[in-house]
């Protein structure tokens, strides 16, 4: 809680010293692993991966198509770093306990800004590349279940998938505005074999808060 208490003042400051620009972005993120998979998850099947793994998650950046081809479109180059909370965890691929460890991304998204009621809600679609210190312990079980351990891959495609909604105008605070609360499915798979020849991935719901700047 206290790093969204600090997004949200550090960059309420920000919005106040005058950046109109804004095309910059930065989010955080707090997430937990769910072992369906991504379709279930986005009609609303949740089922949290049992084992005590979650993520924080940093965001940025960098707008660069605003209303693309005249549609309520924005476009961004993005990149991220997320820390993976797994110290203690049993790897059933090693027979090891794991560890913490950290993920970058890169990755291109898209935000569809469906405005109403002076209010904003954006639904956004990331596509990139992942790639990860260690294989998240998920993936290993996702593994397991499939193929009795098929193969993993630090390097996996990247997915990113959101909706949130502006909190500066849904409350009409305009040191809020731009700034979106949300939830984020992070999703890394291969693609039905096509990295490395695996054949899953992983999932993870997080709650995001996201400040254009």
């Amino acid at each position: 809680m206290r790093f969204f208490l600090f997004f949200f003042f550090f960059f309420s400051f920000l919005h106040a010293a005058n950046m109109d620009d804004k095309k910059i972005s930065m989010r955080l993120g707090y997430g937990v692993a769910d072992i369906n998979n991504l379709g279930y998850i986005l009609v609303g099947d949740h089922q949290r991966y049992e084992e005590d793994t979650a993520l924080i998650n940093l965001d940025t950046g960098y707008r660069i198509s605003q209303q693309f081809n005249d549609w309520p479109l924005d476009i961004y180059v993005k990149g991220s770093l997320s820390y993976f909370k797994e110290k203690d965890v049993l790897n059933y691929e090693t027979g090891k306990e794991s560890e913490d460890f950290l993920e970058a991304v890169v990755y291109i998204k898209a935000y569809l800004n469906l405005d109403f009621s002076d209010n904003r809600l954006r639904i956004g679609v990331g596509e990139g590349l992942s790639f990860a210190k260690e294989v998240p312990i998920v993936e290993v079980y996702d593994a397991l279940q499939q193929d009795g351990i098929g193969p993993t891959s630090k390097i996996l495609n990247y997915l990113d998938v959101s909706f949130d909604i502006d909190v500066g105008r849904l409350f009409s605070v305009d040191a809020l505005r731009d700034t979106y609360l949300g939830y984020t499915i992070k999703h890394r798979s291969g693609i039905f074999g096509l990295f490395n020849g695996v054949k899953g991935g992983s999932n993870y719901n997080m709650i995001t808060i996201e400040k254009n700047f």
